[in-house]
């Protein structure tokens, strides 16, 4: 079958007709559970052939299934090869609303993802590059198993919202929102099975590390709450889970560097933080191994 090439950006009634197949449906939960994918990202995730699936993207976006936002037609205009980036459509949306009952907003999915600006789509992209490179990875391994966001708050003791606020002395009060949150079962050495809880921050460097007050917005702020969330035992009362790590990825070696000073001047929690530039997702194997900074400058497994 001939690659018909139709327009990128507007959808056109010129396109073959389609029935979902189960590979499809494994595409819209996928870009659902990440918000937003490249097309390279769903093809490692899926399986199957290059072409093939390319084709599928195709038929999804233009039948309603999928959206591309268009902040990413600044990156065409580069020049270059890039990778499409997919959203949740209206027709998808509507999909899983009929197979698994997910309830949304009463908003139209399509026209919020085509609409995005570019700093929300690249911050989104950084969070999935993430998480993308923990799924393949778990899946090389094996023997280790992610909890997604979705599946802990479905599972019986952990139904409560990952967002929460903390006390930082007696007048300030900071909420909390992770970009994500997902948990790692794996075996310990001792031969115990561990579960350990995990926040993901992507920085991209666009917020100051740290101002003059905390009603200001900083890095420096959010380290403050997760510290707190610590001290005062958050993780366990609210969530049931004993310990948790905090991760940062961040776009530069020098933007770490920043961000462990910052962590280094905290007066407890400071060995909740691990921190890596996003050179690290280039071979998810590798995302497992010693390369998570800590405020001492030692390299830790995400798995210690």
């Amino acid at each position: 079958m001939k690659f018909i090439r139709l327009p990128r950006f507007q959808r056109t009634i010129a396109v073959a007709p389609m029935q979902l197949t189960e590979r499809d449906r494994e595409i819209i939960r996928f870009v659902y559970r990440h918000r937003f994918l490249r097309s390279v990202q769903i093809i490692a995730l899926v399986g199957g052939t290059h072409q093939q699936l390319l084709r599928r993207l195709q038929l999804l976006y233009h039948h309603g299934y999928l959206e591309r936002p268009r902040a990413q037609l600044d990156y065409y205009h580069q020049g270059g090869s890039r990778h499409i980036v997919y959203g949740l459509g209206n027709k998808g949306a509507a999909f899983l609303k009929r197979e698994s009952g997910v309830t949304f907003r009463p908003l139209r999915w399509g026209e919020k993802n085509r609409g995005v600006r570019r700093i929300f789509l690249e911050h989104a992209l950084l969070v999935s590059d993430v998480m993308v490179a923990l799924d393949l990875a778990c899946r090389e391994k094996g023997n280790i198993q992610m909890l997604t966001e979705e599946r802990l708050q479905n599972t019986k003791g952990y139904g409560r919202r990952f967002r929460w606020k903390v006390k930082i002395g007696k007048r300030v009060s900071l909420g909390v929102i992770p970009d994500r949150v997902f948990a790692l079962e794996f075996t310990n050495p001792d031969g115990h099975r561990d579960r350990v809880l995990f926040f993901l921050e992507a920085d991209r460097g666009t917020m100051p590390v740290v101002r003059k007050n905390l009603s200001q917005t900083s890095f420096h702020r959010k380290l403050l709450a997760y510290a707190a969330t610590w001290s005062q035992s958050i993780h366990q009362t609210r969530f049931g889970f004993k310990r948790f790590r905090v991760l940062t990825i961040t776009n530069s070696p020098a933007r770490v560097e920043s961000l462990v000073h910052a962590c280094s001047k905290l007066e407890r929690g400071q060995g909740l933080f691990l921190f890596a530039d996003k050179s690290i997702l280039k071979d998810s194997k590798l995302i497992f191994s010693k390369i998570w900074r800590d405020v001492s400058g030692q390299f830790n497994s995400l798995l210690n």
